[in-house]
């Protein structure tokens, strides 16, 4: 089908041949995703997004990179502790190399300013132009625009693609009844009506089709199942996932939860308060000491030394991992066949119970801070402003590299996904530029790189 030496169809590639292969290469088709993926341009942009901290902000707290690479390492220690244990009979557990190809690319759709920017580019691609979704833009990126072959993005192999897919139903499918209505100044625009359903982008449902066609037909339509269907006030979920995406959705949420807090104390947004102690007292006592959590010891002690101690507190975060690293479950969904989708990873419920205290913490105390909402709230004015410029003036402002898909599409709809796809892949650095030189008097010049 591809140029695959193998017949197993999850390392299959759509390139239908054209795919790359070079004599002596002994490397496994994961290991190939994964170089691809260190080397692509979207995972070195990672460095200069926004994860929960704009990028301005500091130089010690995570960005998209550093995130992403924390998420392959919890996603490594995982598939291992299974191994070891013995928890996933008759699971297909991923490779090393397969799982942190996952993990490496499960953000790279999420454009600049975080949340704000994906709001932003929702509201642009309103009605009839598809909507925006970071997941779904991942998958986008992946499949089409990234650079290594011509079509088909990155050309991964199916099941690193299937790992990425968390929300297997399109946006039209799942986007509620009726949006609000428009907005006169985009400085009215309110984030909380504007949020994306879960979902992948409709232009890659032939993707998706073929990322699906190993499954049976039973298997791909309880595959696609809803665990709640679009509300006129509220958009439609997916309930299932591939084996290797609640893998690497586990991972994330870890380091969310736990690297996202280091940064929350070592920033002093996140102090040791009543809402900690709170946390602290609810911990399972008997699972705590089974990971070799030391509640009555130095545990709390250690997260919040002063920095200048820091050391201490690194332990005390990697004593927290280690406690969600060692409480992962495998469970088996009878409905399905293939083993790809009948299984799932899943914390023992003290972990999660943990880990969602944890995460409640950090957005509480750093992520509706009016300080970061308001940096939220700017990079969303910017992000549309820029939008409606490279709209109104394509032939002008829209950059070469982009200017002939734009030239090509047949469409509105078209057309408008071009411009998203452009400001979707923008870092934050590079967004402020472009608007500082488009609305900024005295900022910019004509011969300042982007």
């Amino acid at each position: 089908m591809n140029g695959s030496t193998t017949a197993d169809p999850w390392s299959e590639r759509r390139g239908d041949g054209r795919t790359t292969v070079r004599p002596h290469d002994t490397r496994s088709p994961y290991e190939r995703d994964r170089a691809r993926l260190i080397h692509s341009a979207a995972f070195r942009r990672l460095q200069a997004k926004t994860q929960v901290l704009g990028i301005a902000e500091g130089d010690f707290h995570r960005t998209r990179l550093t995130h992403s690479m924390e998420v392959a390492q919890i996603a490594r220690g995982l598939v291992l502790q299974l191994e070891a244990t013995g928890g996933a009979d008759g699971a297909d557990l991923p490779s090393q190399e397969l799982i942190e190809s996952v993990a490496f690319a499960h953000d790279l759709g999420h454009p600049p300013f975080g949340h704000g920017g994906e709001v932003a580019l929702n509201y642009a691609m309103r009605g009839d132009a598809g909507g925006f979704e970071g997941n779904g833009q991942s998958l986008r990126l992946l499949a089409r625009l990234e650079s290594y072959e011509d079509p088909g993005g990155l050309d991964l192999t199916r099941r690193t693609l299937l790992g990425i897919l968390k929300y297997p139903r399109p946006y039209a499918e799942l986007r509620r009844e009726a949006d609000p209505p428009a907005v006169e100044r985009f400085t009215q625009l309110r984030a909380a009506g504007w949020k994306p359903p879960k979902c992948y982008l409709d232009t890659e449902s032939d993707v998706v089709d073929w990322l699906l066609a190993p499954l049976s037909a039973s298997d791909r339509h309880r595959f696609r199942e809803l665990a709640a269907a679009p509300a006129p006030a509220a958009h439609g979920k997916t309930r299932h996932k591939s084996f290797d995406a609640t893998l690497m959705e586990l991972a994330d949420d870890v380091a969310y939860g736990v690297h996202d807090f280091e940064d929350g104390v070592a920033l002093g947004l996140i102090g040791r308060d009543a809402a900690w102690e709170a946390v602290f007292r609810d911990v399972d006592r008997a699972w705590a000491g089974w990971v070799g959590l030391d509640l009555d010891g130095r545990l709390a002690d250690d997260l919040f030394r002063p920095r200048h101690e820091g050391g201490r507190r690194k332990k005390a975060i990697g004593a927290l991992v280690h406690a969600m690293i060692a409480s992962v479950r495998v469970e088996r969904l009878p409905e399905f066949d293939a083993p790809i989708v009948a299984f799932r990873a899943r914390l023992e419920d003290p972990a999660r119970r943990l880990l969602d205290a944890l995460q409640a913490l950090v957005v509480t105390h750093v992520i509706r801070l009016q300080s970061v909402q308001s940096l939220e709230y700017r990079g969303q004015y910017m992000v549309l402003s820029l939008f409606e410029a490279l709209e109104s003036e394509p032939e002008r402002l829209l950059s070469d590299s982009f200017l002939p898909s734009w030239r090509a599409a047949q469409t509105a709809a078209e057309r408008k996904r071009v411009i998203c796809d452009y400001v979707a892949g923008m870092t934050d650095e590079y967004a402020t530029r472009m608007f500082e030189r488009l609305f900024v008097p005295r900022q910019g010049t004509a011969f300042q790189r982007m």
